[in-house]
C-alpha cells in the first residue's frame, strides 16, 4: 500500500501522466510491415501501439518485431515486409489500464514496461502513461516530501516490534 503523503505528492502531477492518443504514434493492424518500419524509424520509439479500424487497442509492435521478419539465415530481405501485416507480428495480450486507473497498479506495471496503453471500456485507445512521466512525479515527490511533511524516524522499540511481526 502506498502511504497517503507519498500518494498525494505523486498525484499532484497526475494531469501530466496521460499522453493523449492523438499525440501517440501508432499503426493499424492491417498495415504492411513496411509501413510499420517507416513509422517506427521516423518516431524513433522502439515500440508503438497497434490499433484496429475502430481505434481499439489490439497490441504493440516493436522495431525488432519488424526487423526479425527481414532476416533469414544468410541475408536481409526488405521485400519480405510486403508479405506480412502488422497483425502477423505484433505483441498481443499486453497489459493495459482503464481510464480510472489506480496509482499502485500503474507503478507495478511500469516496472516492466516503458509505457502503458490506456483504454476505455470498449478497448478504444485513449493514450499512454509513460514511465518517464511517472519518474518526473517521483522526482517531484523526492524534492517535496520533507518540505510539505514532517518525517519522523521510528524509535528503536517500534523498529524491533516491526521485525518480530
Amino acid at each position: 500500500m502506498i502511504g497517503t503523503a507519498v500518494k498525494e505528492l505523486l498525484l499532484e502531477k497526475q494531469e501530466t501522466f496521460l499522453i493523449p492518443a492523438e499525440n501517440v504514434a501508432n499503426v493499424m493492424c492491417l498495415n504492411p510491415l513496411s509501413h510499420a518500419l517507416l513509422v517506427l524509424s521516423q518516431v524513433k520509439y522502439s515500440k508503438i501501439p497497434v490499433l484496429d479500424k475502430g481505434d481499439r487497442f489490439v497490441g504493440l509492435i516493436s522495431l525488432s518485431d519488424v526487423v526479425d521478419k527481414m532476416f533469414d539465415i544468410t541475408s536481409v530481405d526488405f521485400d519480405k515486409l510486403k508479405d506480412f501485416t502488422v497483425a502477423d507480428v505484433m505483441e498481443v495480450n499486453v497489459p493495459v489500464i482503464g481510464e480510472q486507473w489506480e496509482l499502485e497498479d500503474v507503478l507495478h506495471l511500469l516496472v516492466d514496461a516503458a509505457f502503458l496503453p490506456v483504454v476505455d471500456n470498449n478497448q478504444c485507445f485513449k493514450g499512454i502513461i509513460t514511465r518517464k512521466e511517472l519518474l518526473k512525479a517521483i522526482n517531484h515527490m523526492a524534492h517535496e516530501l520533507e518540505r510539505k511533511n514532517i518525517i519522523l524516524p521510528k524509535s528503536d522499540e517500534e523498529s524491533r516490534e516491526m521485525k518480530v511481526i
